[in-house]
């Protein structure tokens, strides 16, 4: 009864063996395979062509997002963005990313608000620029020079009025008639008359 018990417990040891043997050899090739990007991309580096290298590269960064921090622990570049975030590890969790995507949406918000403004800045900077031209075209079109006022003892005398006879009073040609007259006049005063009789003999 010793050696069938002993029969059996040695076919109850291989037929264990058979069945834990897939389960060990599962999880051999679950430790071997790389934790993160930077292990894959290590394992990449050994392949013998480039194709394949190329192509196991292209496999681990479908793979892992996250990338290995120097200080410890992965980040996260987020090309949308064009920012990063900090992760647990090399790939982010369902929090994680949640909290991403709500980032990324306050980030369109801030573009939008930015692009707004931008665009009612420039519009204000053009309606400047055309007034100013419009001010310079009106400014060459129409320049008009002030004509000097002369002081008032530099007047000219007011214009003479004509006289009756049409000529201007005032005026040489209009004045030496009445001013001949009157010298003739005077010398009537001062020259004798002479005497109508003078001149006869007695």
């Amino acid at each position: 009864m010793g050696t069938a018990s002993s029969a059996l417990l040695s076919v109850a040891a291989i037929g264990g063996l058979l069945v834990l043997a897939p389960e060990s050899a599962h999880a051999q090739w679950w430790r071997g395979a790389p934790a993160d990007f930077e292990e894959c991309a290590a394992a990449a580096e050994k392949t013998s062509t480039k194709e394949e290298k190329t192509k196991k590269l292209s496999e681990c960064n479908a793979k892992f997002a996250g990338r290995r921090k120097p200080g410890g622990g992965y980040t996260y570049y987020d090309f949308m963005q064009n920012r990063n975030f900090d992760i647990a590890g090399p790939n982010p969790t369902p929090e994680e990313q949640k909290k991403i995507d709500e980032e990324y949406i306050a980030y369109l918000e801030r573009e939008r608000r930015s692009s707004v403004a931008s665009a009612a800045l420039a519009a204000k900077q053009r309606e400047e620029q055309q007034r100013q031209q419009l001010q310079q075209v009106a400014l060459r079109s129409d320049v008009k020079v002030p004509v000097p006022v002369a002081s008032p003892a530099r007047q000219p005398p007011p214009p003479r009025t004509r006289s009756l006879g049409g000529c201007p009073k005032g005026t040489f040609s209009c004045d030496w008639p009445r001013l001949s007259a009157g010298i003739n006049d005077l010398k009537k005063l001062f020259s004798p008359t002479p005497h109508k009789d003078k001149g006869k003999k007695s």
